[in-house]
Order: structure tokens, then sequence, then C-alpha cells
């Protein structure tokens, strides 16, 4: 078994958010794996500037309301 530091939590860039973000690594496959897995955590009102993910994105909320859309759809 192999025991990985985690990281520290990271401040996200403030030109990708409105409000402050912060993030911690859960996850993150090795070579050639693309899989990612972050918290990703928002103060209140905080939000995400329009951003695409060419491989997709899954969103887990756990906790507070979050408002999403896909290009040209409905938000929900």
């Amino acid at each position: 078994m192999e025991l990985l530091k985690q990281p520290p939590t990271m401040k996200l860039p403030a030109e990708w958010f409105t409000g402050d973000a912060y993030a911690d690594v859960l996850h993150r496959g090795e070579e050639p794996s693309r899989l990612r897995a972050n918290m990703v955590r928002f103060t209140p009102g905080a939000r995400t500037a329009w951003h695409s993910h060419s491989l997709g994105q899954t969103l887990y909320i756990v906790e507070g309301v979050a408002l999403v859309q896909s290009r040209h759809g409905h938000i929900i």
C-alpha cells in the first residue's frame, strides 16, 4: 500500500471565479488516466466564469444550492 500526502487546500484563481472558491484534490489519476476528483467550496455568492470541459464534468452537490447549465440549455 502506498500512502500519499494530501496536498493543501488551494484558493482557486480569481480570473476563474466571482467571489472566492477553494479546492481540495481527492484523486488524480496516473497516466494514461484523465480522472480527477476535486472537492470545491464556494463562499456565499461566489460562482464560476462560463467555461467548458472537453471530456465532460460530473457535479455532485453535497451542500447548499447550485445553478448549472449546459451550453444553450436551461438553467437547472
